[in-house]
């Protein structure tokens, strides 16, 4: 009978454990609410950034690649819209999906690849999450093939949704590049060139000569005849995705919208788009650019990954919103903020 009375109150006793128990872990999940936008770092010196834990776009800056990249860059159906390499010439491997690089910075050719030129990713200063973007700042120094220090450079990230469905959600990457010299460089000058700064490699699809995709521009004007060189406030690259379906694969039309800021030099800028898969805003298109500790290049730009053909209606909706967000600032945390050696947060 004891043994009965003793296995009653220990299995209340137990039962009582496990409510509590349940209740403490369901309160504790229900207090908490994950970042709708996260920056999550990865082995392999990669950065996953994600919207409702959907990867949108990869942040590559190992040793093993003269530069680093973005890739891949996601659209709303999960499928990337850029790719690695152009598709039919070997020698534009140095054509890496989302990359920053430029001709000539000094004499020194930092394009191409095999020049002993480098850009590496010293640290990086924050990564914070929120519901309404994501936030990654990270320091870079351009050093020749002499292991001198040409130039350095600070890179905001931010990742955020544009309203739309969660299963289809379209998204835009926002860019802030700060350039100084390098350490112990009183000035460094970016040369006139076509190529630099920020460049995107469309997917083969996409591309007007590769695919089914064209070029277009803030007034509607399309095909790289009419675009090359030109100046426009912002430059679309949209085409054909194939996407898995049952019974194999379909197709929908996606694309990438690239937005210059009011505030770059030379707005609205020069574009260097080609029909076989990519396009660069071109700051230096037609003159050289010097840059002091005084006097910092600061280069903002925005990419709109979108459902659908280029909507320039939608566009220039977009565009408005970027145009009037102001930029980041990276600056050292006050005592109310532990646990972080930067903070990035935008201006007011």
């Amino acid at each position: 009978m004891k043994c009965s009375v003793l296995g009653d109150r220990c299995g209340a006793g137990l039962w009582m454990v496990l409510v509590i128990c349940g209740l403490g872990r369901s309160a504790i999940a229900q207090d908490y609410h994950p970042p709708r936008c996260e920056i999550v770092p990865l082995a392999n010196h990669e950065v996953s950034l994600r919207i409702d834990g959907r990867e949108k776009l990869r942040w590559h800056y190992g040793p093993q690649y003269p530069r680093p990249f973005f890739y891949p860059f996601n659209g709303p159906s999960g499928e990337t819209l850029t790719r690695m390499g152009h598709p039919g010439a070997q020698n534009h491997d140095h054509h890496r999906s989302v990359w920053f690089a430029h001709h000539k910075v000094d004499g020194v050719n930092f394009w191409a690849d095999g020049t002993g030129s480098v850009i590496r990713q010293t640290h990086w200063y924050r990564y914070r999450d929120g519901d309404d973007e994501a936030v990654m700042a990270t320091h870079l120094v351009w050093i020749d093939g002499e292991g001198v220090e040409r130039m350095q450079q600070d890179v905001v990230v931010a990742l955020m949704g544009i309203e739309n469905d969660a299963e289809t959600a379209e998204h835009a990457v926002e860019f802030q590049l700060t350039f100084r010299p390098g350490e112990g460089r009183g000035k460094v000058t970016l040369e006139q060139t076509n190529f630099g700064v920020l460049a995107v490699r469309v997917a083969a699809s996409l591309s007007a000569y590769f695919g089914g995709g064209r070029l277009t521009n803030d007034a509607g004007v399309q095909g790289e005849p009419s675009l090359h060189e030109k100046q426009s406030r912002w430059m679309d690259y949209s085409g054909p995705i194939a996407v898995p379906a049952a019974g194999g694969r379909k197709l929908v039309e996606e694309g990438i919208t690239y937005f210059d800021h009011p505030s770059n030099p030379g707005f609205p800028t020069h574009w260097h788009v080609r029909q076989d898969g990519w396009m660069g805003a071109s700051p230096g298109m037609k003159t050289a650019i010097e840059i002091t500790d005084e006097n910092p290049l600061v280069l903002r730009y925005l990419l709109y990954a979108h459902s659908g053909a280029v909507d320039l209606e939608r566009a220039e909706s977009v565009h408005e919103a970027f145009e009037n967000r102001p930029g980041f600032r990276i600056r050292k945390p006050n005592q109310e903020e532990p646990h972080r050696q930067y903070e990035v947060e935008r201006m007011r």
